[in-house]
């Protein structure tokens, strides 16, 4: 079932029934499972049922229905090979849930009882953990240790209490370096079901993982031995510019939920706007503990609740602060050819190989303009464009859109920022003051370099 389809799920669900034998047996009759194939950022599910919360609204996913079924909420989950879109025209096989990778946000509240169904169409055995629940030992996820794994084709059942509010993730404890390699992952809220004393109401609430691939170019499964040198940097699976704009509404409070599900940490910057870290995967931070920041180190394995008012208009870069991690698939083996004096070779090289392109002896921002061939199925390395030209960026980069216009509840992108006369940076064309040097220093060209070669046994000028 689809997500316009909901109405329908839920009109469907099972009637409630008396007595707890009577509820087991009723675990015969599984919840429909909900399939969404959409990359694009679904609107907040507001509840029908159950306890009511504010919804959070997953960047370029979703969240999961649910069915009340004697006061439980229960949810199906389907472990399920993928293709995610990764960005137009570069598709990716990956595992995952309910036909994405990552899979569905779940969200409850605080009390809640909670029956999730598993079922596996992998072809191997998994599990779930459920990353950072207080929960019966039992219902952990790690197999082996607290359960049996799932076996192919199978269905299994979580069932516990959602005990405390915050931000948690799932992911599987079963071979788990292929499954999360090919994207098995998701988010879970646990929102509070009354008035918190560290837990602010906000105006919106945006949640998403961060994830990443090792892809070669022209391929479309990942490497999953790869243990450090990923290409592809993601949020919820998806590289710039096909990360979709967090939209918000001038003076706005806004909360965003980020979960690190990669190999690395990933200092999270945001322009224009200082904030607070009011979350972790431990639950609300008491108000004594936080500061200001501007950017905050999400590390392997850990949450970070951010909040801020958006009360600067414009269009805000958000990015991770590590520059590999802002361009898709590149070559780490390249040379740095910056200096490099190509003048008579280039025409040479061209009459043996007629495509031959020089690239790099003058930095890389050309690759953000050219259109180059590329092999099949291959995000460009640097892309994207604004309303001022290429912004050469790539990964794990988008734009948080602050508007005065922007109605409550608004999701949708409102374009370009609309920049008042006289705020942009320009062009000075008056005279230039001197360019102040050391003292006693008068040289200006690069010094000369030498470089080693591979091989160690000789210098190369």
């Amino acid at each position: 079932m689809h997500l316009n389809s909901r109405r329908q799920f839920f009109a469907g669900a099972a009637a409630s029934v008396a007595g707890l034998a009577v509820a087991r047996s009723a675990l015969a009759g599984l919840p429909e499972p909900v399939i969404q194939t959409s990359v694009a950022t679904a609107p907040p599910l507001i509840p029908t049922t159950g306890r009511p919360y504010n919804p959070v609204v997953t960047l370029n996913g979703w969240t999961l229905p649910w069915r009340m079924n004697s006061g439980v909420k229960e949810f199906h989950l389907v472990a399920e090979p993928v293709v995610r879109e990764v960005s137009p025209g570069f598709k990716v096989n990956m595992w995952g849930y309910n036909g994405q990778s990552p899979g569905p946000t779940i969200e409850v509240v605080e009390g809640d009882s909670v029956r999730i169904f598993v079922t596996n169409k992998l072809p191997e055995h998994t599990t779930i953990h459920w990353h950072g629940q207080r929960l019966p030992n039992g219902m952990d996820g790690v197999g082996g240790l607290t359960q049996r794994a799932i076996p192919m084709g199978k269905t299994f059942v979580y069932e516990f209490e959602a005990r405390r509010p915050g931000t948690f993730m799932y992911h599987p404890h079963a071979d788990e370096m292929v499954q999360m390699a090919m994207g098995m992952m998701g988010m879970w809220v646990t929102h509070p079901k009354a008035k918190h004393p560290y837990i602010s109401e906000v105006n919106r609430d945006f949640c998403f993982l961060l994830n990443a691939f090792d892809i070669e170019p022209g391929s479309k499964t990942p490497k999953i031995n790869t243990m450090t040198d990923f290409n592809i940097w993601c949020w919820n699976s998806r590289v710039f510019p096909a990360i979709d704009t967090l939209n918000v509404r001038l003076n706005d409070r806004v909360r965003i939920r980020v979960g690190n599900l990669t190999m690395t940490n990933h200092p999270i910057h945001l322009h224009g706007h200082e904030f607070l870290v009011t979350g972790t995967d431990g639950g609300p931070t008491p108000p004594s503990t936080r500061w200001y920041e501007v950017t905050t180190d999400v590390a392997v394995g850990q949450m970070r609740q951010i909040e801020l008012i958006a009360d600067e208009e414009g269009d805000w870069a958000m990015h991770c602060h590590k520059s590999h991690h802002t361009m898709n698939a590149m070559g780490h083996a390249v040379p740095t050819m910056i200096g490099v004096d190509h003048r008579g070779l280039v025409g040479k090289i061209q009459k043996v190989v007629p495509d031959y392109m020089l690239m790099g002896e003058r930095g890389m921002a050309d690759m953000g303009e050219m259109q180059m061939p590329i092999p099949d199925n291959t995000a460009p390395m640097m892309t994207g464009t604004g309303q001022f030209g290429p912004l050469e960026m790539g990964g794990m980069f988008t734009v948080f859109k602050v508007r005065k216009d922007q109605k409550q509840g608004d999701y949708s992108d409102p374009g370009p920022y609309k920049f008042p006369a006289g705020t942009v940076a320009y062009e000075w064309n008056g005279t230039t003051p001197q360019t102040a040097r050391p003292t006693g220093s008068t040289e200006t060209a690069p010094a000369a370099a030498s470089a080693i070669k591979p091989s160690g046994k000789g210098v190369s000028h």
